[in-house]
């Protein structure tokens, strides 16, 4: 089966026709995006096969923002040599119409030729469902359900087995099958579909187990009541043999002993404590009279020091006594070439103030000159710039107003344009002797006037014509030339200009003016860069500072010839001054040096008399020898208490005061821990009678026994039962095998195919049906063993790619039965990865070389190795409209 052309009018998003020729055997690919058009493509040819014409279901047919739109499909296809077309109308005026070859069918004739051919069926009442749609349900898949394989498969299922030749379905209705389904029965009494144990079998196994769990427990009871027995025993021997003589009364002896050798220790750790208190006592004071020896050894040193020191003042004021005459004899000596030196720089002073000031009238007598003469330059270059700002004055305009002009002079021409092309042209050629009236003008000859109100029209003879211009903007456009016009009228008067021509020449002229202003007044600035009035001041300032030049040196004394140099008579003053601080400051210093001395060597004395009167006193004499005896006896009562500390010490350490107390907690723990145990091997005891004395009332060997006989019995139930069923499984065992021998043998077709395509995918793999030709269970060898996975729990992506798989081989299998066979793809193997995908490619195009496919996606660039031209919805319905 070959689709040739698809027509579409008035369905959805094509509220005009939509034609797609030009389909080939193999595969068509169509791509767009999201409500490209895809989709609607999709629904229309399923409409036109599935739906009946008269239907009001298909009301999603209809275009978009119309109700009464007629939706209208056309399908052309070949089959085994004879041109089919079908022509179906929805909704408004419903019809159907069908040409095979030379014949006509119509309406539900039309329907039902189609519904043989393809294999599916219509439904009952309102629109087509799955389960009718056979053969096409199965082949054309809609977007996102071409993972579902187990429903269209079902509902294609008769045309299935038709194709295979034979019905499985007498396979099923065989003898073998009544037997086998009457072992079915006997079976699941006692297990379930899934071979778990159930009815009386699950019975006599729970009651077999229950039985052992509770003879266990109570042979657990019995060695438990054994155990107490002999550990009553125990208890009892221990109670005899260790608690009857109480010896956690001599551990509290043991203790009470080691305590009060421990108390008496106590007392001698606390004696001598006392006494290292009294050592440390003893040796502070030690130490305060050995500091107060110390004392007394340091006065006398310091005595000795201060002896040393009176004897150096004494030595130094002598010597200062015997520098001071020299040091008064070069003060005065100073202090004369001093004086000489002064006059001397005075008069030179003098002398070359007197040269400064000459020079200084020189100098400014001539500047005077040159500064005259500049002025008298920048005075007339000055009246210069003046005239040219007078006729910079005299040429100015306003450029504002002057722009303003511009603009109106620009929208004037703008609207005489308009004007022209908007008015009514009258284009004349008269004979030489004839006139006519245009308005009240009267015109001969040839030329041509522009209309733009309404004019008469007068021809001699003839008569009057009424030209009146079209446009309602005319009247408007005249307004505005004439406001326009007014306002640029204005604008010449206010400037006192005739032309724009003439304002723009005064702007030129005016700039040129200011261009000279700038380089004058650049020039006067360079000749006068602190301005004329400034260089007028200065020049008065200048005559009236030589004037009074001219009078300070007629004041001055005449030039000396014999003068002396300025600066060698100010260094000689320096150096005499400079000799004269030195002179003064050496006899300063000597005296201060001197009284310095002189009051070191009084204050020397008086310290050397003090400390020798306090160091001869009887008082200090005394101190002394107190001291000294007191330092005797405390070193005599130091060590006789240190020979005490030391020997109570030993006595102390020979007792091990520690140990004893570690005696007195092990003692005392240990009549605690025996008299405990005492009485909790009591409490045992009295726990182990009670309880023994209550297993014993029980009877637990006479229950054993009984309980034994029960289990026993479940047990040959249970193990009867067991038989029974494995002989019901081996039995329905050999039976399946032998009918799945004879389903394979009718399914053989169908496997090759599948064969074919799975290897492309996953080579060496293998996909099983079962006996209604439902894809199974799918089987992988990869490097690490085999895999084996239902199809239903496979992944996405897979389960995308077997669904795919699955169709083509039933296509197959339909074409080589002789079935039409049409493949349409919605958007399918979105959930494919890259590789996956490239593999889908390669089946596809093998499966193109047998069966037309329609492909729809909305992912081009997934497709673009296809091997075919994909075809663009938007540039098909761009040409359409």
């Amino acid at each position: 089966m070959k689709l040739d052309y698809l027509h579409l009018a008035e369905v959805k998003q094509f509220r005009r026709s939509l034609h797609l020729d030009g389909l080939t055997d193999g595969i068509n690919l169509f791509v767009g995006p999201n409500e490209s058009g895809k989709s609607t493509l999709v629904d229309a040819i399923r409409a036109a096969f599935f739906e009946r014409y008269k239907s009001g279901s298909v009301d999603y047919l209809q275009p978009w923002g119309d109700s009464s739109g007629a939706p209208e499909v056309e399908i052309a296809f070949d089959w085994q040599g004879e041109r089919w077309v079908l022509n179906k109308r929805f909704l408004n005026k419903p019809r159907c119409d069908l040409k095979v070859g030379n014949e006509h069918f119509s309406d539900t004739d039309a329907e039902d030729k189609l519904a043989g051919l393809f294999g599916y069926q219509f439904a009952g009442k309102g629109a087509s469902r799955p389960e009718v749609q056979g053969i096409p349900g199965l082949l054309w898949v809609q977007q996102g359900t071409i993972q579902e394989i187990r429903g269209p498969v079902g509902y294609a299922g008769d045309q299935l087995q038709s194709a295979l030749g034979t019905s499985l379905g007498e396979v099923a209705a065989s003898a073998g099958d009544e037997l086998t389904d009457t072992l079915e029965k006997q079976r699941g009494q006692w297990l379930t579909r899934t071979g778990k144990p159930t009815g009386d079998y699950k019975t006599a196994i729970d009651a077999s187990e229950f039985g052992r769990s509770a003879l266990a427990d109570l042979d657990a009871q019995i060695t438990g009541y054994h155990a107490q027995v002999d550990e009553l025993g125990r208890l009892r021997e221990q109670r005899r043999t260790i608690d009857q003589p109480q010896p956690w009364q001599a551990e509290r002896a043991l203790a009470g002993d080691a305590q009060n050798h421990l108390s008496e220790v106590r007392g001698w750790q606390s004696e001598q404590r006392l006494d290292e208190g009294k050592l440390k006592t003893f040796e502070r004071s030690q130490e305060l009279c050995r500091q107060q020896i110390q004392g007394f050894d340091a006065d006398a040193k310091r005595f000795a020091k201060r002896a040393a020191t009176k004897a150096k003042a004494h030595e130094e004021v002598g010597n200062f006594e015997a520098r001071l005459p020299q040091v008064e004899a070069r003060l005065t000596q100073a202090n004369t070439a001093y004086v000489e030196a002064s006059a001397a720089a005075t008069q030179a002073r003098q002398q070359a103030g007197r040269a400064r000031l000459q020079a200084d009238h020189d100098a400014l007598k001539a500047n005077l000159v040159t500064s005259g003469k500049t002025l008298k330059q920048a005075h007339e270059l000055q009246k210069a710039l003046g005239g040219l700002h007078e006729q910079r004055q005299a040429s100015a305009i306003d450029e504002k107003a002057l722009a303003k002009l511009k603009r109106h002079r620009a929208k004037l021409d703008e609207l005489a344009i308009r004007r022209e092309s908007l008015a009514t042209r009258v284009q004349f050629d008269l004979l030489s002797d004839k006139s006519l009236t245009i308005g009240t003008e009267s015109v001969t000859g040839k030329g041509e006037r522009l209309l733009l109100e309404t004019t008469e029209l007068a021809i001699p003879k003839v008569g009057i014509l009424r030209l009146q211009p079209g446009g309602t903007d005319i009247a408007e456009l005249v307004r505005d030339q004439e406001r326009v016009q007014a306002q640029h009228d204005g604008l010449l008067v206010q400037l006192g200009i005739a032309t724009l021509a003439e304002g723009e020449q005064r702007v030129t002229a005016n700039k040129n003016i200011a261009g000279q202003i700038e380089r004058e007044a650049a020039r006067l600035e360079g000749m006068v860069p602190q301005g004329v009035d400034t260089l007028s001041l200065q020049c008065d300032s200048d005559a009236a500072r030589l004037q009074g030049l001219a009078g300070k040196l007629e004041q001055l004394p005449e030039a000396l010839p014999d003068a002396g140099d300025e600066a060698m008579a100010e260094a000689a003053l320096a150096t005499a001054q400079t000799k004269l601080k030195a002179a003064e400051q050496a006899a300063t210093e000597l005296k201060q040096a001197l009284a310095m001395a002189k009051q070191e060597l009084t204050r020397a004395s008086e310290e050397w008399e003090q400390l020798n009167n306090e160091l001869e006193s009887p008082e200090h004499k005394a101190r002394i020898k107190s001291a000294n005896d007191q330092l005797t006896n405390l070193n005599a009562e130091a060590a006789s208490l240190q020979d005490a500390i030391v020997a109570r010490q030993q006595q102390i350490d020979a007792a091990q005061p520690q140990v004893l107390q570690q005696d007195v907690e092990r003692h005392t723990r240990s009549a605690e821990a025996m008299e405990r145990a005492a009485i909790e091997r009591r409490q045992a005891i009295d726990r182990l009678e009670a309880t023994l004395e209550t297993l014993g009332a029980q009877g637990l060997d006479e229950k054993r026994d009984t309980l034994q006989q029960e289990v026993e019995a479940s047990e040959r139930r249970r193990d009867e039962l067991a038989r029974r069923t494995a002989a019901l499984n081996l039995l329905l065992s050999l039976l399946k095998d032998k009918r799945q021998a004879l389903t394979r043998q009718l399914q053989a077709p169908l496997q090759k195919h599948l064969d074919h395509y799975l290897k492309l995918l996953f080579p060496h793999a293998s996909l099983t049906v079962d006996e209604n030709l439902m894809p199974q269970m799918l089987t992988r060898r990869p490097t690490e063993g085999t895999e084996n996975g239902d199809v239903e729990n496979l992944s996405y992506g897979t389960r995308e790619q077997m669904g795919l798989i699955s169709r083509l081989a039933y296509a197959d299998l339909l074409r080589e039965a002789g079935k039409p066979t049409l493949i349409i793809l919605d958007d399918a193997l979105v959930h494919s990865d890259a590789d996956r995908l490239a593999q889908m490619k390669r089946i596809l195009f093998d499966a193109a070389t047998r069966h037309q496919v329609l492909l729809f996606s909305c992912h081009p660039d997934n497709w673009r190795d296809l091997g075919v031209a994909a075809r663009d919805l938007q540039t098909l319905k761009a040409a359409t409209a």
